[in-house]
């Protein structure tokens, strides 16, 4: 319990100023170290998007972060896919095997992507950054459809995606943590449903899960107070680099 609290705590320390929920890291740690099974990892990280999440966007809130209407489209375009994500997961990948490759496939570009774009900058141009209408519903429900698949609720991908865009990230960080709250609420609670007809390890670690979303619901508060202060080039190159260092480990065990 312990080792979660510090895991959650350090990690959104970290991501929270980016508008990462840090789930995307904590789940090769759940793996790994702290020994949760597959495919109970999934909601178990959904469980601590849930509990971790309030203290970032609360103090996104108090800061008038939220109030552009960038969130709630995300959030309502990516809810369906996530609820489909989770069914694909346990009906379709339960497996350890499988499932490594695919943190693999999902880390593994999109920590190179980030640095890419870190190393490269995209122009900024806030009237023609964001996607149009169609384009943001369509990259939502994809990357709900994965995020459900993984139990990191999506965010954590739309945020590179946007930032490529050359949205800032003053924007782009509490719309994505907002979305990756809300639609970890409709995750986890597909998989306490799903777990009922199931018969692997869907249910989630629920005391686990809850003690590392108490580390990252203080680390989440830590890291968006930290923002303004903290240099965004060298967080996005320390996000990529974890990314693509955790993707490649996992390309290796996958195929080993």
């Amino acid at each position: 319990m312990w080792a979660g609290l510090a895991a959650g705590l350090l990690i959104s320390v970290v991501t929270a100023p980016v508008g990462v929920s840090g789930a995307v890291f904590l789940l090769p740690v759940q793996l790994s170290l702290l020994g949760v099974p597959s495919p109970a990892v999934t909601p178990t990280n959904l469980l601590f998007n849930v509990v971790a999440g309030p203290g970032a966007l609360w103090r996104y809130r108090r800061d008038g972060a939220l109030r552009d209407g960038l969130a709630r489209r995300l959030v309502l375009c990516t809810l369906p896919g996530v609820i489909a994500g989770a069914a694909v997961r346990v009906f379709a990948l339960p497996g350890p095997g499988v499932f490594r490759l695919l943190v693999a496939a999902l880390l593994l570009p999109l920590g190179m992507w980030l640095c890419l774009r870190t190393l490269r900058p995209v122009r900024q141009r806030p009237e023609a950054a964001e996607p149009s209408a169609l384009a943001l519903a369509a990259l939502a429900l994809t990357v709900g459809r994965v995020g459900g698949i993984y139990g990191i609720g999506g965010g954590s991908l739309l945020g590179p995606v946007l930032a490529a865009r050359g949205m800032p990230m003053a924007r782009i960080a509490p719309a994505t943590l907002a979305t990756t709250f809300t639609t970890s609420i409709a995750g986890a609670a597909a998989y306490a449903l799903l777990a009922r007809v199931s018969p692997g390890p869907v249910a989630p670690d629920w005391w686990l899960g809850l003690a590392c979303g108490l580390g990252g619901l203080i680390g989440g508060y830590l890291g968006a107070r930290l923002q303004p202060r903290l240099p965004e080039t060298l967080l996005r190159l320390l996000l990529g680099t974890l990314a693509a260092a955790l993707g490649a480990l996992y390309a290796a065990q996958a195929v080993a």
